[in-house]
């Protein structure tokens, strides 16, 4: 399970050169994992993660098989895309099949470049495209409530519980909140998540910021950074024009490049890192002298769920996952060094996997 990531923007705030330097950045990384392009703009790569090499090079594995994350370079949204201006039918359609929102927002000054509102203020931005979402949720609520009463006059159970929800969100909407501030129990999570309301999809704001900004940003980014905390969503400050510069360099290269310029990593590891944070996900690994493989799963799943990931069959005939934390695997040398000094633990069916596990899952066919 990788997760799906929709990038989206104003024109001329970075979006595209971000996406090509990610897709370019996949491209290189063809190597270790077959990077499609699935569409010309959808783009597949790489999760880094320095675990996984760490563990492959324990177990001799011959091949490296990280987890992937799915970047859509989403239709260029204006003003009045709610009422199909621009791409707007396009745009919306394109944002309720994302998990997430990357939402890039112009944070640096370059007169060449023009802004579509004719000044850089990325906080009044970001508001006009979660403005324009609302205001597409509040139609497409409008419109399905006429369907569910209905439904409900029908004696449709399943209607009952749909409006309750719709009523809810649209009652935020109406507050000027997204649908996202909603409290939504456990028993109507399903039903919620059904109703593909675009404001409920969790936003990382992006701060595009010049070349020389790019370590510690500047005083536009710190006003999203503002925003973001006061909303509940995260940011992360990104170079687009560095990211398109590092995709060009071979390894070597790219890490001498980041340490002139004061970095620790590539942003878009900063960018994929978020993104798992944002929507509470966490890599377990299964490693063998076959090869040494990365898969992503929510928090708090259960160890049949794991296996799952990997196989239907494994969750079918799960017996119970032989685990390993990664620390102890590292530590000890690997899987029979663990197993010596007692580390390797037999979990069952109740056991919610950890971040790092190495996990050897087994199963009745």
């Amino acid at each position: 399970m990788g997760f799906k990531m929709g990038i989206v923007g104003l024109p001329n705030v970075g979006k595209s050169t971000l996406f090509n330097a990610l897709t370019r950045t996949a491209a290189a990384q063809a190597a270790n994992f077959p990077f499609c392009t699935i569409e010309p703009n959808v783009g597949e790569v790489a999760v880094p993660d320095a675990r996984l090499d760490k563990l492959a090079a324990i177990a001799a594995s011959k091949e490296i098989i990280p987890t992937r994350m799915t970047f859509v370079d989403i239709a260029g949204l204006v003003k009045g895309a709610s009422k199909g201006e621009g791409l707007g039918n396009q745009f919306l359609a394109n944002i309720r099949e994302v998990d997430a929102i990357a939402h890039v927002l112009r944070c640096f000054e370059d007169g060449d470049v023009t802004h579509v509102e004719g000044r850089v203020d990325p906080v009044s931005d970001a508001e006009t495209i979660e403005m324009e979402l609302m205001l597409a949720d509040m139609e497409s609520i409008e419109k399905r409530m006429q369907n569910v009463v209905r439904k409900i006059r029908g004696g449709d159970k399943d209607a009952v519980q749909q409006e309750r929800l719709l009523k809810m969100a649209l009652q935020a909407l109406e507050n000027g909140q997204p649908a996202r501030v909603v409290d939504v129990d456990e028993e109507d999570a399903k039903a919620w998540k059904l109703l593909q309301l675009l404001t409920t999809k969790p936003v990382l704001y992006v701060c595009n910021v010049g070349e020389a900004e790019a370590a510690d940003g500047n005083a536009h980014s710190a006003k999203v950074a503002e925003m973001a905390a006061a909303q509940g969503n995260s940011h992360v400050i990104i170079s687009a024009q560095i990211e398109e510069e590092i995709s060009q360099l071979d390894p070597d290269e790219a890490e001498m490049f980041l340490t002139e310029m004061g970095l620790t990593e590539a942003g878009l590891d900063r960018l994929i890192r978020a993104g798992y944070e944002l929507l509470h996900l966490e890599t377990y690994f299964t490693v063998g002298p076959k090869e040494a493989r990365a898969w992503t799963i929510k928090q708090g799943t259960l160890a049949p769920q794991a296996a799952g990931v990997i196989h239907g069959d494994f969750e079918k005939g799960f017996i119970r996952a032989e685990t390993i934390a990664y620390d102890d695997f590292v530590a000890l040398n690997g899987e029979q060094g663990a197993k010596e000094a007692g580390k390797m633990r037999a979990e069952g069916k109740g056991y919610q996997v950890k971040d790092g596990d190495v996990l050897h899952f087994l199963f009745n066919t």
